[in-house]
């Protein structure tokens, strides 16, 4: 139930690495520069982006464990 957070994070990241690398094309820059440049941009996306989905991952958790405990109180006060 919980979101796998590798692919997600993976498929963010390479979007922003050619994102980043065609702007830096088109502004002129060299390519050492813009593939220096896509790369640590790339690599921050990956960082927000895992971090982004493991808090997702939590709320979801607690959500679900919000609920089961709520349908075993009704059940308990059922069985009463």
């Amino acid at each position: 139930m919980l979101i796998r957070v590798r692919p997600i994070a993976i498929s963010v990241a390479v979007v922003f690495f050619f994102g980043l690398s065609i702007v830096g094309l088109f502004n002129g820059l060299a390519s050492f520069t813009c593939c220096k440049r896509a790369f640590i941009g790339a690599a921050l996306a990956y960082l927000a982006t895992s971090l982004a989905v493991n808090i997702v991952n939590a709320v979801l958790t607690s959500a679900i464990i919000d609920s089961h405990t709520n349908r075993q109180q009704k059940e308990t006060q059922r069985a009463s």
